[in-house]
């Protein structure tokens, strides 16, 4: 059983990764230094980046508990 929540946790870790990866940067990070600050933004977000958002945060606490859950497993199983 905790290998496969292991299984879970490393593909949802690459999922995670690629979907942040996807995001449009904000300025003033590591993406103005590959020309990512050249572009001008066009205030506010399309329907697109909010989904990704909404996406990515539910990756986000699927993955956290998959933490939790293999914590509890390695404790108590």
């Amino acid at each position: 059983m905790i290998f496969w929540f292991q299984v879970a946790l490393a593909v949802f870790s690459v999922a995670l990764l690629l979907l942040v990866l996807l995001h449009r940067g904000k300025g003033g990070g590591l993406s103005d230094l590959f020309g990512g600050g050249v572009s001008t933004g066009l205030g506010g977000s399309s329907m697109a980046e909010r989904n990704l958002d909404r996406i990515t945060v539910g990756l986000a606490v699927i993955w956290l508990a998959l933490i939790v859950a293999l914590l509890l497993l390695n404790k108590f199983g």
